[in-house]
C-alpha cells in the first residue's frame, strides 16, 4: 500500500475515536456544568495526558523543528518551554482548583469578578479568552491543513474545513469531558509522532547515525558553526535582530518563555483547573509528565529533525524526486522530512502525530471559549442567570461552533493576521498574571489598578509586537506583564483604596487559602530555598547566563550549547520536582481534601 494510503487508516481510526467520545458526551452530559467542565470530574490519568497535550500544540510538532534548521541552536532554548509552561501551573493550578471547590467557579471570569469585586476584571477575562481561543485555534487549523496538503495533496482550504469539522463535532457534542479523552489519544500521538520522525532522520542513511551526525556538524564552515550553534549576544539595543542574525539573545530567549508560561494562565487553563476531579494529578503532569516526557521527545529529537536538516541540506542530499533537498522556509521542514525519510506505516503515524498536536490544542480552546461566552456573557447578562441546563448546553456549542467559524475565517482569508495574532495569543495570558498574583498569592494592588493593569498590559503587548516589534530584544509577552504590574503598583502608589465590599471579600479568600494550603514546616523550608534555586536557574539555564554555553563542556557528541541545554533540562527537571512535591506547590494531603469537599462558600449558580 501506498504512503496516503496509511494516512488514511490512521485518520480514519483516529476520527472514529474522537466521534465516539463526541456522542457519548452528547447522550450523557445532561447539566450545564457537565458539559462546560465536565461535573469537576475528570479523572487522573485522563487530565494527566491530555492537559500535557494540550500544552504542547502543533507549533511544537511542525513549527519547532522548522525553527531549529532556519535559526540553529539559540532558537532551540526553546524547548525549555517544557518546564516554563507547567511552573505557571505550579504556581496556580491547586489555588484555581481550592477557589473552583470552595466558590463554585465555572469560569475564570468568575473568580476575578468575584475577587476584584468589578465586572470590568470578568469583561477583561471574556476578551481575553476569545482572542486567544480564536487566534491560536486558527494557527493550528491551518496547520493542520498545510500538513495535510503536503503529504496527501488535499487542497489547503478543503484541509482546513475538514480538520476544523473533526475537531467540532467531539467538541460541540461531548463538551469538555469528550475534548479531554480525545486527549489522552492524542498525547500518546504527539510525544510518539516526535520521536519516530527524529529517530528515522538521524538513523537514515543519508546522515549515517549519532556519529556521523556529530562529525557532519564539526565539518560545517566557521560562520555556519557561529549562527548555527551558539546564541549571537545577551541582548540587542535594536529591534529584534541585526542583519543577517538571529534574533535569538539571551534575553529573547527568556523574555519568549515568559509568553509561552501564559499558555497555563490563560483563562482556559483556569478553566480545566475547575474541572478536574481532584488536584493529584497536577503535581504529576507539572513535573513528570511535561518536564520530563515532553522534555526527553524535545531536547532530543526535535533537535535531531531541525539540526538533521541542515546537515541534509549542507551535504546536498538528493529527494526521491531526484531534486536536491533545499528547504523554502522553515514550515517545509517536517512535512519534507516525513515524505522522505518515513516508511509507510509509519509515515500515517506520524501524521497522526501531527494532526493530534493540532487538535490537542485547538479543540480545549474551541471548548473553553465556548463555554466562557456562554457563562460570562449570555447566562449572567442576556438570561439574567435563569436559563435551565438544556438551553446553556446548545447555546454553548452554538458559541463554540462561532468560535471555530471564526478561527476558520481569520485562518483562510488573513494570513498576516494569522501570524500577528498568533504571537500575540500566549504574550495575552501571561498578562493574566496580574489577576492570578493578586487571588492566589496576595500581591497588594487595589481592584482598579488590577484591572487597569491588565488592560495596560494587553495594549502594550500589542504595541511592542506590531508598533516597535520587540524592543531590547524582549518578548512583548515581558512588555505586557511588566506594564501591568507598573500601572497596578502605580494605583497603589496614588492612595487608590478598594471599598468595605472588596476588602472583605478579599481578606475571606486570603485566609481561605492561607489556611488550607499553608506549607508543613519542611515544605516552608523548600519553598524558600525555591524562591533562590529557581530564580538561579532561570538566570543560567534560559537567562543571560545561557550564552556561557557557548563555549561550554561537550558530551557524547553533542556540541557545547545542546550539552548545555541538555544538562540544565536534567537540573530542570530536579527543580520542578521540588517545587511540586517537597515544596508542597502541587500537592494536597488528605485533610485538605477533606476539608475541601466539606468547607464550601457557593457565590455563583451553576445553572
Amino acid at each position: 500500500m501506498g504512503q496516503t494510503t496509511w494516512v488514511y487508516i490512521f485518520l480514519g481510526i483516529y476520527i472514529i475515536y474522537a466521534f465516539y467520545w463526541g456522542l457519548k458526551g452528547y447522550f450523557t452530559e445532561k447539566t450545564s456544568s457537565g458539559y462546560a467542565i465536565a461535573g469537576r470530574s475528570i479523572p487522573f490519568i485522563a487530565f494527566l495526558m491530555a492537559a500535557t497535550a494540550a500544552s504542547f500544540s502543533g507549533w511544537t510538532f511542525i513549527g519547532h523543528p522548522g525553527l531549529i534548521w532556519r535559526d540553529g541552536l539559540a532558537y532551540a532554548f526553546a524547548s525549555f518551554y517544557v518546564l516554563t509552561i507547567p511552573i505557571t501551573g505550579t504556581f496556580f493550578a491547586k489555588r484555581n482548583w481550592l477557589m473552583g471547590k470552595r466558590y463554585g467557579f465555572v469560569t475564570p471570569g468568575d473568580m476575578f469578578a468575584y475577587y476584584y469585586n468589578s465586572e470590568f476584571a470578568r469583561w477583561l477575562t471574556v476578551f481575553t479568552a476569545f482572542l486567544y481561543s480564536m487566534f491560536y485555534s486558527a494557527v493550528q487549523l491551518m496547520a493542520s491543513a498545510a500538513l495535510f496538503h503536503y503529504v496527501a495533496g488535499v487542497p489547503v482550504a478543503f484541509g482546513a474545513i475538514f480538520m476544523a469539522f473533526i475537531v467540532w463535532f467531539y467538541v460541540c457534542a461531548g463538551g469538555l469531558r469528550a475534548s479531554t479523552w480525545v486527549g489522552v489519544i492524542q498525547f500518546i500521538l504527539l510525544v510518539g509522532g516526535i520521536i519516530l520522525l527524529g529517530f528515522f532522520v538521524v538513523t537514515s542513511d543519508a546522515i549515517g547515525g549519532w556519529a556521523a551526525f556529530g562529525q557532519k556538524m564539526a565539518a560545517w564552515p566557521d560562520d555556519l558553526k557561529f549562527r548555527m550553534l551558539k546564541v549571537p549576544r545577551v541582548i540587542n539595543f535594536g529591534l529584534a535582530g541585526a542583519e543577517g542574525e538571529t534574533a535569538w539573545t539571551a534575553v529573547m530567549v527568556l523574555t519568549y518563555m515568559f509568553a509561552l508560561m501564559g499558555i497555563q494562565s490563560s483563562p482556559a487553563f483556569t478553566l480545566w483547573n475547575f474541572g478536574i476531579k481532584s488536584p493529584k494529578p497536577l503535581a504529576w503532569q507539572q513535573a513528570f509528565m511535561s518536564t520530563f516526557v515532553v522534555g526527553f521527545a524535545l531536547f532530543y529529537f526535535t533537535a535531531f529533525q531541525g539540526m538533521g536538516a541542515r546537515v541534509l541540506e549542507m551535504a546536498g542530499y538528493t529527494m526521491s524526486d531526484g531534486t536536491v533537498l533545499k528547504f523554502a522556509k522553515d514550515s517545509d521542514v517536517v512535512p519534507i522530512l516525513m515524505t522522505q525519510f518515513l516508511p509507510p506505516v509509519v509515515l500515517g503515524l506520524v501524521f497522526m502525530g501531527a494532526i493530534a498536536a493540532i487538535h490537542s490544542t485547538a479543540a480545549p480552546y474551541i471548548g473553553t471559549g465556548g463555554t466562557i461566552l456562554l457563562r460570562d456573557v449570555y447566562w449572567r447578562y442576556i438570561r439574567k442567570q435563569e436559563a435551565g441546563h438544556s438551553e446553556q448546553i446548545w447555546v454553548n456549542r452554538l458559541l463554540a461552533t462561532v468560535v471555530t467559524v471564526a478561527a476558520l475565517w481569520v485562518g483562510l482569508t488573513s494570513k498576516a493576521a494569522l501570524v500577528i495574532l498568533g504571537a500575540l495569543a500566549t504574550a495575552f495570558g501571561f498578562v493574566m498574571y496580574v489577576f492570578l498574583m493578586g487571588v492566589h498569592w496576595g500581591f497588594r494592588f487595589p481592584s482598579i489598578g488590577a484591572t487597569l493593569g491588565v488592560l495596560a498590559g494587553m495594549v502594550a503587548v500589542f504595541l511592542t509586537y506590531y508598533v516597535w516589534k520587540y524592543p531590547l530584544s524582549m518578548h512583548c509577552a515581558f512588555w505586557g506583564t511588566f506594564s501591568g504590574l507598573v500601572v497596578a503598583y502605580l494605583c497603589r502608589g496614588l492612595g487608590i483604596k478598594d471599598n468595605e465590599e472588596t476588602m472583605k471579600r478579599q481578606n475571606e479568600v486570603r485566609a481561605f487559602l492561607d489556611s488550607i494550603d499553608a506549607p508543613t514546616e519542611s515544605g516552608q523550608k523548600w519553598r524558600n530555598a525555591m524562591k533562590i534555586l529557581v530564580p538561579v536557574w532561570y538566570f543560567f539555564a534560559i537567562g543571560p547566563a545561557c550564552i556561557l554555553g557557548n563555549n561550554a563542556f561537550s558530551f557524547a557528541g553533542f556540541p557545547p550549547l545542546w550539552s548545555w541545554q541538555i544538562f540544565w533540562w536534567i537540573l530542570g527537571i530536579i527543580m520542578m520536582w521540588a517545587l511540586c512535591f517537597k515544596a508542597e506547590m502541587a500537592t494536597t494531603s488528605a485533610a485538605q481534601m477533606e476539608r475541601a469537599e466539606t468547607d464550601t462558600m457557593i457565590v455563583v449558580k451553576e445553572a
